[in-house]
């Protein structure tokens, strides 16, 4: 087995080499070419103005830039503060949110005060709109947080609540006809508080009174009694916990009013809105930085607007691919098997979607809408050979996608093995012997999913967009290098399925392969590089590297060294997430 398994990586490899021989030569070709028409700088007064050029100011706009940047991509994420935290339910959360809100409030402020000092180059531009919408989402979630919190909403997880609840249970206060019978028979140790010791009947008023005490002790409503034990172990996370909230005056009494008017169905859809805002909000963050630096450079005006949108998006679920590949890698969704490891166990356990599934749906879905969107540029206008080639990649996509889902269908699965199992069950007398019944037995890679699927898509399409020819050769170069990238990224897909189909894990915990990396790395830069691969009809992205006289390696090196930081950043976010969780955890055992 080890012998075959060697030859037969060995012959992988070889072929991902020869691969990429042909890139490697097609981009020493691309050096040697000579600089057309479309590769010069138009003039200076042909060029529009952008904020990027703007002069006055700039300590407005840069300081702007910065307080974002912090507060979207290194506060929101962390697990210290905002997002993670409240995914661990961590009890400095709020503080958290708070300190995100005040950078964001400080560059909300600076960017009113830079749009009011300056002209208006981009009239009725995204981001201002996409950066209220956000700012005003994010301030919602941290007071409907605050409000929860105190109502006891949102609670800590506490490991060993089952053992808690079946202490409770051998708690239940006695009934008052048990309590009757017991003072009938000692009325001097343990009465009724308003009783004069006389109608001990089950139905006599002094049985209907509200409190017991002992002989000599104060009264103590049956209410407490029924939740004494409750109160001295509940997990709710108390007004103490929370930093940003006195433990007296009169903050405390305003937010405990507030809390106690909402209902317990409207409860409900305010915690909905909350996890979803926060399973979301980077996303909305990304969005947001997006739009801010095409206001900036002054890109994407109008009928130009389809083709950005085209090049942003997709470039965009490329790079948030490859932020989810590298979180599974570092371990992420590891209780739904997403992690490249066995699912673990669980009462009640529900289906759940494999990664892979999830990808090819994302893949059909993305082609099943796109495909109506490529002639928006030219809307009334013949369709272009070009025009078509894109129609053709969404095809793909929505074939491929479907595809990859029929693949990760169990019930396909079954139906395709129907001939298998009806030859096996053609003698129901026959005896099987041990290794007979061994055969009989599913084999072990239908534990996991090994779908090649999505990743042939993704190959097919850096194939393609390698030797998509544009006007420009800037434009074409930027053009192979994202797709040498996606095409790199589904080579080392390819051989983690290979890893895997010659050990399938065996255990709940991620396995880890170290191509995954590989396959991170590329996804993330290549969706980067290809949302700066607008072509020179745009007059945007690369015309505005032209017009700058930056190459198409600048973009290339910048990116892979930003990309480089993102990944090691990422991986410390889900590092302080874990650490979150075990604090949390730690303090609900020791409560």
């Amino acid at each position: 087995m080890k012998p075959l398994a060697t030859s037969f990586l060995t012959a992988l490899a070889s072929a991902a080499v020869l691969g990429l021989i042909p890139g490697a030569l097609a981009h020493g070709d691309d050096m040697d070419m000579n600089m057309g028409e479309a590769d010069k700088p138009k003039p200076e007064d042909q060029y529009p103005p952008t904020y990027f050029a703007l002069a006055e100011h700039g300590g407005l706009i840069y300081g702007h830039i910065a307080l974002m940047v912090l507060a979207w991509v290194f506060v929101l994420p962390v697990a210290v503060l905002a997002v993670m935290l409240s995914i661990a339910r961590s009890r400095h959360r709020l503080l958290a949110q708070f300190i995100f809100l005040a950078a964001n409030a400080g560059g909300v402020l600076l960017g009113a005060i830079y749009n009011a000092s300056t002209p208006d180059l981009y009239p009725n531009n995204a981001h201002h709109k996409i950066g209220w919408i956000a700012t005003w989402l994010i301030g919602a979630q941290g007071v409907v947080g605050l409000l929860a919190s105190v109502a006891g909403i949102l609670k800590r997880r506490a490991p060993d609540r089952a053992s808690r609840d079946g202490e409770r249970q051998s708690f239940i206060p006695v009934s008052t006809e048990a309590i009757a019978e017991h003072e009938s028979r000692f009325p001097k140790a343990f009465r009724f508080s308003n009783d004069s010791g006389q109608g001990t009947e089950p139905n006599t008023e002094s049985l209907r009174s509200h409190s017991l005490s002992g002989a000599d002790s104060p009264p103590i409503p049956l209410r407490d009694v029924r939740s004494e034990y409750k109160e001295a172990d509940d997990d709710e996370v108390s007004l103490v916990d929370i930093p940003l909230v006195p433990r007296s005056g009169v903050a405390r009494i305003v937010v405990q009013k507030a809390a106690q008017v909402i209902s317990s169905r409207f409860w409900k859809v305010l915690m909905f809105g909350y996890n979803f805002v926060d399973r979301t909000s980077l996303i909305l963050g990304f969005i947001a930085l997006c739009t801010g630096l095409i206001t900036f450079c002054r890109f994407f005006e109008g009928d130009a607007v389809f083709t950005g949108l085209a090049h942003w998006i997709k470039g965009g679920i490329f790079f948030w691919l490859g932020i989810l590949t590298l979180g599974r890698w570092a371990g992420s969704f590891g209780e739904l098997g997403w992690a490249w490891n066995i699912r673990p166990k669980q009462a009640g356990q529900k289906w759940r979607p494999s990664a892979e599934f999830v990808e090819s749906a994302l893949i059909f879905f993305y082609g099943s809408t796109n495909i109506f969107l490529e002639h928006l540029g030219g809307w009334g206008g013949a369709w272009s050979a070009q025009d078509l080639e894109h129609v053709s990649i969404t095809v793909l996509f929505i074939g491929g996608g479907l595809c990859g889902m029929l693949i990760e269908s169990t019930r396909i699965r079954d139906l395709l093995n129907a001939t298998v199992t009806e030859a096996a069950n053609a003698s129901p007398d026959h005896v099987h012997q041990d290794e007979e019944r061994n055969e009989l037995q599913e084999p072990q890679t239908y534990r996991f999913s090994m779908n090649p699927i999505p990743a042939l898509v993704i190959l097919l399409l850096g194939i393609m967009m390698s030797s998509h020819t544009q006007e420009s050769m800037v434009s074409s170069m930027i053009h192979k290098q994202w797709g040498n990238l996606l095409t790199g990224a589904s080579f080392a897909r390819a051989f983690t399925y290979v890893l895997i189909y010659l050990k399938p894990p065996t255990s709940i915990y991620p396995s880890r392969p170290p191509t995954e990396l590989l396959t991170a790395f590329g996804l993330i830069s290549g969706g980067i590089i290809f949302m700066a691969s607008l072509t020179i009809q745009s007059g945007d992205t690369v015309d505005g590297m032209i017009h700058y006289q930056l190459d198409a390696m600048f973009m290339y090196t910048v990116t892979m060294g930003f990309v480089g930081l993102l990944m090691a950043w990422v991986i410390m976010v889900v590092a302080l997430k874990g650490w979150a969780v075990r604090r949390e955890a730690a303090a609900s055992f020791g409560r």
